[in-house]
């Protein structure tokens, strides 16, 4: 009886692309690995070139890097001389991003997100009311107005179109939503082996790009926390790295919360991933830190700070990329408390959890 043979696969090159865009998009995959560090990324690929014959006698990762500084993507212009990638890289990486965790998007309908209510919107839709005073023209809808009018008056010799014959298209209103995206840098995304950074990097750099490109009018935040929490740029992405801190969820937390009231925006909303519980708090200018468990001290603070975002109706989505039963509990009484949600997710269903949810809580008006 014939069994099955297992022996190692490796992926043969796209024929239809040439060269440089086959080595292009394995670099841009090692250089959001490496945090940025360009000679590390050439490094691994030279490394791979070796392994797996990834360039040919006529172009070698030398051509390459050539390729890279004449077509904008690499820069030597800076005082150490180093290669630094450009803007033109890091906006191909974010694309990249976007094609790789949300690819499925690619046939929806594009525009702004919708809501269950009319109003003042950039696209008219398909409901029809009667003239109000103080409704634009441009929302009169001719071809119904004049038909009402022969209707109503008949085709005597002196055409009568009063204000009760017109109509007017009601135009889809279309909300707007502030997002705040909070990723842990915790020493504890990198441990036991597993890179649980660059997953969350890639997420990031998807949604970025799907809001600057089909969303355009709403915003999204970026902020990181270890011992503390900051802002960072949508540009500064790819260059994130973990670093040695605890988690600091109450910086994260006030830091969100403290963006999201400069936006005038009616929906607001929290996204954080982390793998772990919160293990440091802030206390004057000394830092309260225990590992050990779930310190009710700290959780004391964290569950305040839900508490007042609930009050504000800015829902707090937690992506928990771990399995541990205690930090279930942390995440369960946090969601109750913030009435929001919560997804216990691996790594490799992440994306596609975020833009569900991202999606979900558009459609709402708080």
């Amino acid at each position: 009886m014939k069994g099955f043979r297992f022996t190692k696969y490796t992926p043969s090159q796209d024929p239809e692309k040439n060269n440089f865009e086959n080595l292009l998009q394995i670099f841009l995959q090692l250089v959001t690995m490496t945090g940025g560090d360009v000679a590390e990324a050439l490094s691994w690929l030279t490394n791979l070139d070796k392994q797996y014959n990834l360039t040919n006698a006529s172009y070698g990762i030398g051509d390459f890097i050539d390729e890279l500084k004449s077509k904008g993507y690499l820069t030597e212009e800076n005082q150490k001389g180093e290669f630094k990638i450009t803007g033109k890289a890091e906006q191909t990486i974010r694309k990249s991003a976007l094609e790789e965790i949300f690819g499925k998007l690619k046939k929806s309908k594009g525009g702004q997100h919708k809501t269950t209510f009319s109003g003042p919107g950039d696209e008219k839709g398909s409901d029809r009311r009667n003239y109000s005073f103080g409704d634009n023209l441009d929302q009169i809808a001719l071809t119904d107005s004049l038909r009402n009018a022969q209707v109503n008056h008949g085709f005597s010799g002196d055409y009568l179109l009063t204000e009760d014959d017109l109509e007017v298209v009601e135009n889809e209103m279309r909300t707007q939503t502030s997002t705040v995206l909070m990723i842990d840098i915790s020493h504890s995304m990198i441990l036991y082996g597993e890179d649980r950074i660059t997953p969350a990097k890639k997420v990031a750099m998807a949604l970025a790009e799907l809001i600057k490109t089909r969303y355009p009018k709403d915003t999204l935040d970026v902020i990181v926390f270890g011992n503390d929490a900051w802002q960072i740029e949508i540009k500064d992405l790819p260059y994130l790295q973990v670093g040695p801190y605890h988690t600091n969820t109450v910086a994260g937390l006030e830091l969100a919360m403290d963006l999201l009231r400069r936006r005038k925006n009616p929906n607001k909303q929290i996204f954080m991933i982390t793998d772990g519980k919160p293990t440091c708090l802030k206390v004057g200018i000394k830092y309260y830190k225990n590992s050990f468990g779930i310190d009710s001290k700290i959780l004391n603070e964290t569950l305040k700070l839900a508490a007042q975002c609930r009050k504000l109706k800015i829902p707090v989505t937690t992506f928990m990329i771990a399995s541990d039963p205690y930090l279930k509990e942390f995440v369960k009484e946090f969601t109750k408390v913030n009435n929001g949600n919560a997804y216990y997710s691996s790594l490799k269903g992440l994306g596609d959890l975020i833009f569900e949810d991202y999606r979900k809580n558009r459609t709402k008006r708080l």
